[in-house]
């Protein structure tokens, strides 16, 4: 079993409160990310889940027991971190076979134990080599290892890929996923990278200044974030975001008046008195086009970036700031010229004031277009 639940977890330093009041539940066997910006407690949240760190107040319990009080040892978990923290003048299996040997394990089942990760991680070749003959993917394998071998309840990963570059990175993400479909195990990851959360959780959790800003499946969060920040922060790029007023609320949605002028009705249910107000419409890059659509606005953009299967176009504008669109691969703009772009209102999304999203009076949960991933 690996079931965690945090309630009402609190973490201060002195007085400063940086983590205010967690309410989660992870059941056995999920895949859940905590993603966030810099400083929005992913880690801190992670280290007081493993025993690093203080809960200040609030439980933290584990296949339902209260480990608040429990050494790291004692919670039944491991951790990997973003260094991997190699022994260099042990060999692979000697690294793996660390925390076991600390344990004072019997060593036939140590052999049977740091045999079966390593033929889980393809690491039987490698087994008598120091850390320093393998390359960056294959130590994070190493470190994964030393985990697995300790057959935990739940398994922490604190930024493991953020020393690799980008093709290993892409590699080691669908490793993990492989992995936890072989053991089945929870797994709680914590990346600032929106696309690792997106491409291997379960559930994603969105932190914002050490509050949960939505915790949802990958698509449920993409398709109705419940705000301007998790709007913003899942997808990339980020959804544009348009000041407007609106002009009329009904039955068919809400109709706004942008900045960039034009009117266009978005299908969401309005509260009353909405009519007049200031709101913000979001789009995303992937449903601006070259094209008829409810609603145009012209560009000039400043940066056209190639990619392939996919362009992406980013432009200025006036009171709104910067507009982006991912465009197909032979899509005709070039920096300097004008452009005309078109959106629908059904692809659009309505935030009031305060920044929380109108519920959206449509489905939205058809396949993600294809997106450039960095």
């Amino acid at each position: 079993m690996g079931q965690l639940a945090l309630r009402g977890v609190k973490k201060r330093f002195n007085h400063l409160e940086v983590i205010h009041g967690i309410d989660l539940e992870i059941q056995d066997g999920e895949f859940v990310v905590f993603v966030g910006p810099s400083g929005c407690g992913k880690s801190t949240l992670l280290r007081m889940i493993c025993g690093l760190e203080d809960i200040s107040s609030g439980e933290c319990t584990i296949n339902g027991q209260r480990v608040n009080d429990l050494p790291p040892v004692k919670r039944g978990i491991a951790m990997v971190f973003q260094s991997y923290a190699l022994y260099p003048h042990m060999s692979v299996f000697e690294n793996i076979a660390f925390p076991l040997r600390v344990e004072k394990m019997p060593a036939k089942e140590l052999k049977e134990r740091v045999m079966r990760a390593a033929s889980v991680l393809q690491l039987e070749n490698r087994l008598e080599q120091k850390p320093g003959n393998l390359s960056g993917g294959q130590r994070q394998r190493v470190a994964i290892g030393r985990a697995i071998v300790r057959e935990p309840s739940i398994f922490l990963f604190d930024e493991p890929l953020s020393n690799l570059d980008a093709a290993l990175r892409s590699e080691m993400r669908i490793e993990l996923a492989a992995l936890h479909q072989k053991l089945k195990a929870t797994m709680i990851y914590v990346t600032h990278d929106q696309v690792e959360a997106m491409t291997m959780a379960d559930r994603i959790v969105v932190l914002d200044g050490g509050r949960i800003s939505q915790v949802g499946a990958p698509l449920e969060l993409y398709h109705k974030p419940d705000n301007l920040f998790v709007a913003g922060f899942i997808g990339n790029p980020r959804m544009n975001f348009i000041p407007a007023t609106c002009t009329a609320a009904g039955e068919g949605g809400v109709t706004v008046k942008l900045v960039t002028g034009g009117e266009i009705t978005v299908p969401v249910a309005a509260p009353a008195g909405l009519v007049g107000e200031t709101v913000t419409l979001g789009v995303r890059p992937e449903h601006l086009h070259q094209g008829a659509g409810d609603v145009a606005i012209e560009v000039i953009p400043s940066v056209v970036e190639r990619l392939g299967v996919n362009t992406v176009a980013y432009a200025e504008l006036k009171e709104v700031g910067t507009v982006s669109a991912l465009l197909p691969g032979a899509a005709q703009v070039a920096p300097a010229v004008p452009a005309t772009l078109s959106f629908s209102g059904a692809d659009c999304h309505l935030f009031v004031a305060e920044g929380k999203a109108l519920p959206r009076t449509v489905d939205t949960s058809a396949p993600m277009p294809d997106v450039a991933t960095a």
